[in-house]
């Protein structure tokens, strides 16, 4: 898992840890030293930490006049033992929903565990962004099957195109608009 990076190519047009805005404004990293890791398996040191023990993640991109932001995360989401939604909602959604970010684009092809408690936080951040919505794309479909069995796609929006999209390839704003097309199209 050391050699997993969080996704790079656009750094040239984001980078958190330079963003005033940023949950991870002004986050040092090591690039020789691992100071994360899931279980015993160490992490890169460019992984973001929010408080879990299992669940790490990096903000790839965050637009401000088009309210989205896009969030790569590995490890095992584990709600019921490390309240892993509440940690991510308190000490990265909320100061992101307050800096005007409303449409999520969540990553989670290195997600390789969900563990559900219940759905209070992910009703809280649902309800919290009237006039946006929270995609998940590229989850591991057993994954996807704990998110649904416990009611919480009712939150996040899975499946169709977004579980099987291609997003290396494309810049943020191509991301964003790929995604949000069937997403205006299901809510409407």
């Amino acid at each position: 898992m050391h050699e997993i990076e969080p996704y790079y190519r656009w750094r040239d047009d984001y980078v958190a840890a330079e963003d005033e805005l940023s949950p991870f404004y002004g986050t040092e990293y090591s690039e020789f030293e691992f100071d994360k890791q899931i279980y015993n398996f160490l992490l890169h040191p460019q992984w973001d930490s929010f408080g879990s023990n299992t669940l790490y993640l990096k903000v790839l991109f965050a637009d401000y006049s088009r309210n989205y932001a896009i969030i790569e995360f590995i490890g095992e989401w584990n709600d019921a033992i490390y309240n892993d939604i509440m940690l991510l909602k308190r000490e990265v959604i909320d100061i992101m929903v307050d800096a005007g970010i409303t449409k999520f684009i969540i990553i989670g092809e290195n997600v390789l565990n969900f563990h559900a408690s219940d759905d209070c936080y992910y009703e809280e951040w649902f309800q919290e962004i009237e006039d946006g919505w929270i995609a998940g794309i590229n989850f591991r479909q057993h994954v996807i099957d704990e998110f649904k069995a416990n009611n919480i796609d009712y939150f996040i929006n899975f499946d169709g195109d977004l579980n099987d999209f291609n997003w290396r390839n494309l810049k943020p704003l191509q991301v964003f608009k790929a995604v949000e097309a069937p997403l205006l199209r299901r809510l409407n």
